[in-house]
């Protein structure tokens, strides 16, 4: 696999672990003991820590993709063993 390649892969479950990992670890104000600013609502988080974020989704992301380009390399899953529809196809005949 070219590195590029690699590279926009590593990207993409990134971005997917970041919705994943957002909300773990969240706390209200109400949570927290601490009074709302006007305005606030009531659900919103008290304090958002980016670089905890970034470091939790940096630990998923690379977990993910070593798993994909494992499979990648090794082919445990392959796309035929995917195709369940020509196999239905088949049977069908």
């Amino acid at each position: 696999m070219p590195w590029k390649s690699a590279l926009a892969i590593y990207f993409l479950f990134w971005a997917f672990s970041v919705f994943l990992v957002l909300p773990f670890g969240v706390k209200t104000s109400e949570e927290a003991g601490v009074a709302l600013v006007p305005g606030q609502a009531p659900s919103a988080p008290h304090e958002f820590n980016a670089g905890r974020i970034a470091k939790r989704t940096t630990i998923v992301a690379t977990v993910l993709f070593a798993i994909f380009y494992l499979n990648y390399v090794n082919g445990w899953v392959t796309t035929d063993m995917l195709d369940w529809w020509s196999q239905v196809q088949s049977k069908a005949s």
